[in-house]
């Protein structure tokens, strides 16, 4: 991780209802260059609107947002992507039907001129797509190869490839070794700790626990759209973070039974 006292990323404030449900309550978020951040809590807590609301994809009601210390606001993914933020979704987006260079590429394919009208350069597409894998260490056999053959985890590794390929600072990741073998999680976690060599910071929402201590300098933890803990990798253990998670459900529950038992007294 880079040292320095500039934050690439500084959310505070962050608040976002949808009727009546509170998904986020002054939530606050900070990140530094090359960090990667684990951020964790119970279904419900908060994590996924926070990150979509960097990446641009939820509008919050209230709060602000710093990158590299300029206030920013987005509207829009485009926005957040001209800010070289990039968020690879649990459902990974991906073109089944198309192969991998084309996913690699989709949207910004390099075109060349025949006889003046502009043609689709799959040569140099897939020459490119190449050098991209290679440079972050993915090893695909072919980039022809449609993604729909392709196993879960290269499809992830394609998906975050395609995100590190926009040149972002920060890289936002939704669960990414979800229902992956243990030798695709190892290349997936690989694959983050390449990116954040190269300065990217990276948040990392995972609820497997143990790729926090993997791959991750500070954990974050987020409860009914608050947050309720930080800790440095170093300062903490499988066991804490644990209960960090799940012990203000389990107290809330507790400090509900008096009343219970009042009631049905």
């Amino acid at each position: 991780m880079t040292d320095t006292s500039v934050s690439r990323v500084r959310m505070t404030g962050i608040s976002k209802r949808y009727g009546a449900l509170q998904s986020l309550d002054n939530a606050s978020l900070d990140l530094k260059p090359g960090e990667v951040l684990g951020l964790v809590g119970d279904n419900g807590a908060g994590k996924s609107t926070i990150s979509k609301v960097l990446s641009g994809a939820v509008i919050p009601d209230t709060g602000t947002i710093e990158i590299d210390g300029r206030t920013v606001s987005f509207t829009s993914p485009a926005d957040a992507r001209a800010a070289r933020i990039e968020m690879v979704y649990q459902d990974l987006a991906l073109c089944d039907t198309i192969d991998v260079a084309g996913n690699l590429f989709l949207g910004r394919e390099p075109k060349r001129r025949l006889a003046g009208v502009p043609m689709l350069d799959k040569t140099l597409m897939h020459a490119r797509a190449r050098d991209m894998l290679s440079n972050l260490g993915i090893v695909i056999p072919d980039t022809r190869m449609k993604v729909e053959n392709l196993s879960g985890g290269q499809r992830q590794s394609i998906a975050i490839g395609r995100a590190a390929s926009f040149n972002p600072s920060v890289l936002i990741m939704d669960e990414p070794t979800a229902a992956l073998a243990v030798a695709e999680v190892e290349a997936v976690l690989e694959l983050i700790r390449t990116v954040s060599k190269r300065g990217v910071s990276v948040i990392l929402i995972t609820h497997r626990l143990q790729d926090l201590f993997l791959v991750c300098d500070r954990i974050q933890v987020m409860y009914e759209g608050r947050n309720v803990a930080e800790r440095r990798i170093e300062d903490t253990n499988i066991e804490e973070v644990v209960n960090l998670i799940v012990g203000r459900k389990f107290a809330a529950r507790s400090a509900g039974h008096p009343a219970e038992r009042s009631v049905s007294a």
